[in-house]
């Protein structure tokens, strides 16, 4: 008898880059996977939940640990999983229902097989009478259930779904999570043992979900399992549902002991760059300091229920938690059991003016933040106060992903023009300090 459909054991997965040290993406991940649930992975971006996906799949084997389809080891891709992803990526030039057989096309079925099963995975997702329509002529949300029809059209066992609502609008998401859990509650989804779930939104988590795993960011460690207690069809609007995405709040809030951090002088040598590590979020500086003078005013008074000032502000929360995360690492915010509450610093800078506010978060930057520190040093140090950006692009990536250096890279560029640390010339990709005439 089978217990567990897929098996982690102890898995482990690396960013390979051409300097000796790697990035740890995941870690000592272990879990099963149970016919007949929706298991949701559930952490914020960079917590390696697509890498996951695609160890699952058998698409990539880890670098250390065992996988193990119905208890045999994996060795390579699983016919019987299907993957939808965030974005559709139908071919153009194909009809809605010729990219669905598309996907038939390396099975060794006959035609009329093929056709049948295209059929009865347009006619579950909805989509009929579409069939002849071309992408461009599709919305965002058709394209999103042609996306589904074609994996039910493989009549997977296992369906994994990396983040497959997320660029949706809101009324659409809503409406194709609710007609997947009705078609998985009324067993319409015949081939289907199990569905996967990784999303960064924990009220998605919860109202779709029968278990929760909850990761950790760089590198990904589940930190928590918790089953969900709630029957289909959920109430988001009920005080037990709200309670428990409360409570999961509480459990990704919860600030992790620092084991160490860098600690550089500002007169630091630029001759050998330290370790750059911490990856900042995409955001812009403003969006900071509005949260910041949000929670200072009324009825707020400076602390705030995460939950609830997501209500309030109609923010998820991969939008919300970047924020708090981030005036949290200047020291501007504290996050404490699902809280939000402003520091001393935070409630000086929202109190000051426009030259105090400047100061306070210029210390806080060159403080908190060893990239901005050692590029101002760099730029002290050079006569010209000049210095090219791919220099410390180059020493992000000895810690990151490219995309994440450049991100890392753009955001410190925005939060120093803030506090007139320093400018950027795109053009010759270099950083410089303004010099008075």
């Amino acid at each position: 008898m089978i217990y567990s459909l897929l098996s982690l054991q102890d898995c482990r997965q690396i960013y390979q880059k051409d300097s000796n040290a790697d990035l740890v993406v995941l870690d000592q991940v272990s879990f099963d996977v149970r016919p007949g649930e929706i298991l949701g992975l559930l952490g914020r971006s960079g917590s390696g939940k697509s890498s996951l996906l695609r160890i699952m799949s058998g698409q990539t084997p880890p670098v250390e640990g065992k996988v193990y389809w119905e208890g045999k080891p994996v060795a390579g891709p699983l016919e019987k999983v299907a993957t939808v992803f965030q974005s559709g990526a139908m071919f153009p030039w194909l009809t809605l229902r010729q990219n669905v057989l598309l996907g038939l096309e390396a099975q060794r079925l006959s035609r009329s097989e093929r056709e049948t099963r295209a059929s009865a995975a347009i006619e579950v997702m909805g989509l009929e009478g579409y069939e002849n329509a071309y992408p461009k002529e599709l919305s965002e949300a058709l394209s999103q259930r042609a996306s589904f029809a074609r994996a039910l059209a493989l009549q997977p066992s296992l369906l994994m779904l990396d983040e497959p609502f997320s660029a949706l609008d809101v009324l659409s998401a809503e409406n194709l999570r609710t007609d997947l859990i009705e078609l998985w509650a009324e067993k319409r989804l015949s081939s289907l043992n199990a569905m996967i779930l990784a999303t960064h939104g924990i009220e998605e988590a919860v109202l779709m979900c029968d278990r929760i795993l909850i990761f950790s960011s760089s590198p990904g460690r589940v930190t928590h399992e918790i089953s969900v207690p709630f029957p289909h069809p959920r109430n988001r609007e009920g005080a037990d549902f709200r309670s428990f995405v409360d409570q999961i709040y509480t459990l990704m809030t919860r600030r992790a002991p620092i084991v160490s951090e860098v600690d550089t002088t500002v007169g630091v040598s630029a001759a050998a760059l330290p370790p750059l590590s911490i990856v900042l979020p995409d955001l812009q500086i403003e969006v900071l300091v509005g949260l910041m003078e949000v929670l200072s005013g009324e009825p707020l008074s400076g602390r705030a229920d995460l939950p609830e000032l997501g209500q309030r502000l109609q923010m998820t929360l991969d939008d919300l938690l970047p924020l708090g995360e981030s005036l949290q690492l200047l020291d501007l915010a504290e996050l404490e059991d699902g809280d939000i509450l402003l520091t001393d610093d935070g409630r000086s800078f929202v109190e000051g003016d426009a030259d105090a506010r400047r100061d306070i978060m210029r210390t806080a930057l060159l403080h908190y933040l060893p990239l901005l520190r050692v590029i101002r040093s760099t730029l002290d140090e050079r006569p010209n106060h000049v210095v090219a950006a791919n220099r410390f692009r180059k020493a992000l990536e000895e810690n990151m992903s490219p995309d994440y250096a450049q991100q890392t890279l753009t955001t410190a560029i925005g939060w120093a023009r803030y506090a007139e640390l320093f400018d950027y010339d795109e053009e010759s990709d270099r950083f410089h300090l303004e010099t008075e005439e």
